[in-house]
């Protein structure tokens, strides 16, 4: 039946595409995007067009969203699959947007396991099977300017990514030309490495990506699309996984850097 689904990629496309208008601003102010080819920009807005048809974006708190904001949104999520496809976004259906960071209410566990009730405020979170949650002022924040390392859009659908597997693990489904055995050693290595530079004041990317394995997967994510050279110099071998798990070569591209 893949004739029935391109039928309907086509038709929601024919009256669904978003505007010219919306999408050339967002491509040439927002660094995230720089270094993206015609072609992938082309690809890209395909993707997000569809991702944005499928998909329910609601304001919370009283937050309008405007075609603008969705537009931004939606290209930031796609940046994740441009070369994996929309079928890695399957299975849930609602981005909720606060106009800033939100509380949430956990019960946390400490060293003498005495389980506590914590408020902590978020700029995003990530459902298994339910909602992306993400902040509006940090999205701004990351799209009028560039932030290496720092794009929550990136970080919470990366976590999306990672939970195809059933859990946050920092393992998404690996392609079959990626080893297993491999990419757990190298992203183990270097999540012990960086939790030993926290040690020492001088880790070489943010220090959240130490708390645990899938935030490692999701900070190293966030350099991936947003300061890739400082990955690739910082983590090469982590670096080099995530071109075969993503498909893409953001370093080699300059993706995200500010011109000299």
């Amino acid at each position: 039946m893949k004739w029935l689904e391109r039928w309907r990629i086509r038709r929601t496309l024919r009256h669904h595409t978003i505007a010219w208008r919306l999408w050339s601003p967002l491509m040439h102010s927002s660094a995230v995007f720089r270094g993206l080819s015609a072609v992938e920009r082309a690809h890209l807005r395909v993707l997000t067009s569809l991702f944005l048809h499928r998909k329910t974006l609601s304001g919370m708190q009283g937050l309008n969203i405007s075609p603008e904001m969705a537009v931004g949104i939606g290209a930031q999520a796609c940046l994740l699959i441009l070369k994996l496809g929309l079928d890695y976004y399957d299975g849930w259906s609602t981005v909720l947007v606060y106009p800033s960071a939100f509380r949430v209410s956990r019960d946390i566990s400490d060293d003498m396991g005495v389980v506590r009730r914590q408020a902590q405020m978020l700029s995003g979170e990530s459902w298994s099977r339910g909602p992306v949650i993400l902040s509006w002022d940090d999205i701004e924040a990351e799209l009028s300017s560039c932030h290496a390392g720092y794009n929550v859009v990136v970080h919470e659908f990366a976590h999306k990514l990672d939970m195809l597997n059933g859990r946050a693990n920092g393992m998404p489904p690996l392609h079959e030309d990626i080893l297993r055995e491999q990419w757990t050693m190298i992203f183990s290595q270097a999540f012990e490495r960086l939790q030993k530079e926290l040690e020492h004041h001088r880790p070489g990317i943010k220090a959240y990506g130490a708390t645990a394995p899938a935030e490692f997967f999701a900070v190293a994510s966030e350099y991936f699309f947003t300061d890739g050279q400082t990955l690739r110099n910082h983590y090469p071998a982590v670096y080099a996984q995530l071109v075969s798990f993503y498909r893409q070569d953001t370093a080699a591209n300059h993706r995200g850097q500010i011109p000299s």
